[in-house]
């Protein structure tokens, strides 16, 4: 009979530890980082889409008030916003850079309750006191920039005999920055007074 000597191998070697604890740290500092990245565009992804929820309420808030006012009053270029009187309605086909309006409780022949927006310098502003400037509030957050091409487009805001129902077209157009990162926008919408005036 013939005796073996077996010698029974028990554990890992030092080696073989360390390259299982590198192979390991390697794995995990590239979940890691896959992870905080995931996490970064996250985070940009809702402050993006809080400024673009931003914009969509001001949009429904604009077409919301042209909705329930009346005689409406386009600003065209080459007006100016503290000289012009607004209680005087007014189309403009080709688009204008702002809009004022009597609002539903407002009185037609005061120029001073009227309720104006109008787009200058890449902001969208509003007054609900009438055209002076000291009464304007800027809507839109630094990180929207509206172009020059936006405008204000107002249909059969004449009083009868014009036989057009007052119809407001709202067109915005520019970019979003934030976080280093521009996107562009374009939005439209349309809005008729509800009241008839046909």
């Amino acid at each position: 009979m013939i005796k073996k000597n077996l010698k029974i191998k028990n554990g890992y070697t030092i080696i073989e530890t360390m390259i299982a604890v590198s192979l390991f740290i390697i794995i995990v500092m590239v979940g890691m980082g896959a992870l905080l990245s995931a996490n970064s565009l996250h985070r940009k992804s809702q402050g993006m889409r809080s400024v673009m929820d931003n914009l969509s309420f001001i949009m429904e808030d604009i077409s919301r008030n042209l909705r329930t006012g009346y005689s409406f009053h386009c600003i065209a270029p080459g007006d100016t916003v503290p000289v012009i009187s607004v209680s005087t309605p007014k189309s403009c086909a080709t688009g204008g850079w702002g809009i004022a309006f009597e609002y539903t409780k407002g009185n037609p022949s005061n120029d001073d309750d009227q309720w104006v927006y109008y787009i200058d310098d890449g902001k969208i502003f509003k007054s609900t006191l009438g055209s002076d400037l000291s009464n304007f509030i800027q809507l839109t957050p630094d990180e929207i920039v509206i172009d020059s091409a936006s405008s204000f487009t107002v249909l059969g805001a004449e009083p009868p005999p014009d036989d057009l129902q007052p119809f407001v077209t709202i067109k915005l157009i520019g970019t979003i920055t934030f976080k280093d990162i521009i996107t562009p926008f374009s939005l439209q919408t349309s809005v008729s007074q509800r009241n008839i005036d046909i």
